[in-house]
């Protein structure tokens, strides 16, 4: 009994100590890790300060000559803001109450979060010049912070990090290959130039949509983002539609248990019971709406800042004008949670690149979505299209991107005269006499070449003709003056309009131009061919309802009439008016059931791997043969197939899927779609797997990577314009 009575005694000494520890943690006072040794705190600007303490404590805050005091509310949150400082430092800043908490080597200057995907979290080990680099980042004066990755499903109060000062040993720690190359080169110009300390905030990761770095307030400012907005705000715990949701489920499910109860007394089978909705549940993926935000933002605000740095979009990339939606969301949020106004955003263009078999004009489309959120007040972009690798997403001069992020900080933010910021920018398109006028702003001293050659990737396009051409460019002052003999009557122009496009038109600055678009595309009816002349439209299908299920827009199949003597097909595919690629084929008839000549779906029954006589093709495509062919083949089947040559095509492959595969069953399956040049060992065109919709195989020509005939290709939703015609013609 006495040993009972003394385990009993020591147990509660036990619990006693820990109560006591416990009561002690949360006594004392506490600052978010963005306050740490080494940081830089905002110059010129009221310096928020908050943290954790005991309810009701009174917590005094004390930096330089400066003090302001908090009390901590009923969650033990305190926050207070001391007035603004000049730069400087070393300082100390102590927040003191029931303890004292003391941060060291305090530094005043200017403070920059810089936050993407991978070309920001790219490391400074990687890059150009990497060991030298490394070797010479020896900068006091520059503090790093780097935040931890951490996606969440609410937000989070503080974010895992602290503050270093910039050296060869620290800069190459953690991350992705070390620290952010662009955000440093960054903080080492405005640092060289201002001679005032410079504090980087890194919080990136790679693959990222822009998305999960929104918060759920710049959702709700933008009404095109009202779907998202909805599906973030249902499984926000505060917010009313997921307090009314869930009172619902609560009623609902009271309801069931007193149904339940009432069948367990009466002994009868009780009612199903209610399914607790999934949007309820906040998402945390890491490319959820929000969750970066939550986990690597939220816990920073309001720490002052002077800017932000924007590097992403890649992930984002095939969106087109949405993206400037999503900039709005992004750029607006960040700035009503920091209340600073319409701080200085800059942001990077992303450059260049394969992106497989992609459409060349997804990228453009993109690039200029980027550059219509210049229209966002306090924006600026850095063009990196001279800068890129196209063979590589992740291009290693960061030196550059640094550099022209700087030059937008320094002369938008930081008010320095004489300096040119950007490359050249479309501010007029004039029509003259056969030809067209580029006037441009942000042209310095001059426009010029950088390599010294004829400008490149100019297109204009004529009132009459259609299709963009190449265009003749000469340098005139601050315009540049385009012409072509393909286009006698200019009146739009592009430049730059290709995925792969390192356009060399420059300023004095040697800052590049940024794609762009202008003028009125004139908007022409390819099917009208003399080709297509005295054929029946049999089938159209807009493309984008590709499914399961194939609804044509135009069904005409029973109303012909007449022996048929010619099938043809016309399919343009594009992203933009006035220049979808197109490509018409027609041919001696295959088949005289006209439900069968459409798409092959397993119910239309069709299905044929055969040749095909007397190909008639005209396509604006470069590289097809065209004109009339004497045969050609087709493979249409609503099941799968393999990449042997079942059917023995000449010059087919085996093992690549191409112009001669072998089908295996009409079973509902991948289907195929193609019509085939063996004697070019060309694919004509190819729509398959359209079961899949938006992320159908379509393809014009052969492909120029993968699958000549388009299989597995995904590309589908790369096009914006896409458009299946069946036709016939009868006597």
């Amino acid at each position: 009994m006495k040993s009972s009575s003394r385990s009993l005694r020591s147990l509660g000494a036990a619990l006693a100590l820990t109560l006591s520890f416990t009561l002690s943690a949360v006594a004392e006072v506490r600052l978010p890790n963005v306050f740490s040794d080494h940081m830089v705190l905002q110059r010129d600007m009221p310096i928020p300060v908050w943290g954790w303490a005991d309810p009701g404590e009174l917590v005094t805050i004390k930096l330089a000559q400066s003090t302001a005091t908090a009390t901590a509310d009923a969650h033990g949150e305190w926050r207070t803001i001391l007035p603004k400082q000049s730069a400087g430092g070393p300082f100390t800043l102590t927040a003191s109450g029931s303890s004292t908490v003391t941060r060291e080597d305090v530094l005043i200057g200017e403070v920059w979060l810089c936050s993407g995907q991978s070309n920001m979290e790219f490391g400074i080990k990687m890059g150009n010049d990497a060991a030298a680099e490394v070797a010479a980042a020896s900068h006091p004066q520059i503090r790093l912070l780097l935040v931890a990755k951490k996606n969440m499903a609410l937000p989070q109060p503080d974010v895992v990090g602290s503050w270093a000062v910039c050296s060869p040993e620290t800069i190459v720690q953690g991350g992705w290959g070390g620290f952010s190359a662009a955000a440093y080169f960054f903080a080492r110009e405005i640092n060289a130039k201002l001679n005032v300390p410079v504090g980087v905030i890194e919080s990136s990761w790679g693959g990222t949509r822009i998305e999960p770095w929104t918060p759920p307030v710049g959702f709700a400012g933008v009404p095109a983002l009202a779907d998202i907005s909805e599906r973030v705000q249902m499984g926000l715990p505060s917010s009313p539609v997921h307090q009314q949701a869930l009172s619902k489920v609560i009623t609902e499910t009271e309801a069931w248990q007193k149904a339940a109860r009432e069948s367990l007394t009466a002994g009868t089978p009780p009612p199903s019971a209610p399914t607790f909705p999934a949007d309820l549940w906040a998402q945390s993926g890491y490319q959820s709406p929000s969750a970066l935000y939550n986990g690597m933002i939220h816990g920073l605000v309001p720490y002052a800042i002077r800017g932000a740095l924007w590097y992403q979009g890649e992930s984002n990339h095939t969106e087109g004008a949405l993206y400037t939606e999503k900039m709005k969301a992004l750029i607006g949020g960040w700035r009503q949670l920091w209340q600073e106004g319409p701080f200085p955003f800059y942001f990077v263009q992303i450059a260049p690149y394969r992106y497989g078999n992609e459409n060349s004009d997804i990228l453009p489309v993109f690039w200029e979505a980027q550059a219509a959120a210049l229209n966002i007040p306090n924006t600026g972009m850095a063009v990196t299209n001279d800068i890129g690798n196209v063979n590589d997403i992740h291009p290693k001069n960061k030196q550059d991107v640094g550099h022209r992020l700087a030059l937008l900080a320094l002369a938008g933010t930081y008010g320095q005269k004489n300096l040119v910021s950007s490359g050249p920018i479309l501010k007029a398109l004039k029509i003259e006499d056969g030809k067209l006028r580029v006037i441009f702003d942000s042209a310095g001293d001059g426009l010029s070449s950088r390599d010294g050659k004829p400008l490149s990737n100019f297109e204009i396009i004529d009132a009459d003709k259609g299709g963009f051409v190449p265009a003749q460019a000469v340098i005139e002052g601050n315009s540049v003056v385009l012409s072509s003999p393909d286009a006698p009557h200019p009146v739009a122009v592009r430049f730059a309009w290709d995925k792969l496009a390192e356009p060399n038109l420059t300023n004095s600055a040697g800052l590049p131009a940024s794609a762009f678009r202008a003028g009125e595309v004139p908007v022409h009816n390819t099917v009208d061919l003399p080709e297509a002349q005295g054929f029946q439209l049999v089938y159209d299908l807009d493309l984008h309802k590709a499914g399961a299920t194939i609804s044509y827009d135009t069904d005409n199949h029973a109303k012909i009439t007449g022996t048929v003597d010619r099938i043809a097909y016309f399919i343009e595919l594009g992203s933009n008016a006035g220049d979808a690629k197109y490509l018409f084929v027609s041919m001696d008839p295959f088949t005289t059931d006209l439900s069968k000549i459409g798409v092959p779906t397993a119910e239309s029954h069709a299905h044929f791997q055969q040749n095909v006589t007397n190909l008639v093709v005209a396509t604006n495509v470069t590289g097809i043969a065209s004109g009339a062919r004497k045969e050609g083949n087709i493979e249409f089947w609503p099941g799968n197939y393999t990449a042997a040559n079942g059917a023995n095509v000449p010059g087919a492959s085996s093992s690549a899927y191409d112009f001669g595969d072998q089908p295996s069953g009409d079973a509902p399956g991948y289907g195929s779609m193609q019509v085939h040049d063996f004697a070019a060992k060309q694919t004509l065109f190819a729509f398959n797997d359209w079961r899949m919709g938006a992320q159908a195989d379509l393809g014009i020509g052969s492909a120029p990577a993968g699958n000549p005939d388009w299989t597995f290709a995904r590309n589908g939703a790369g096009y914006t314009i896409k458009r299946l015609r069946v036709l016939v013609h009868t006597h």
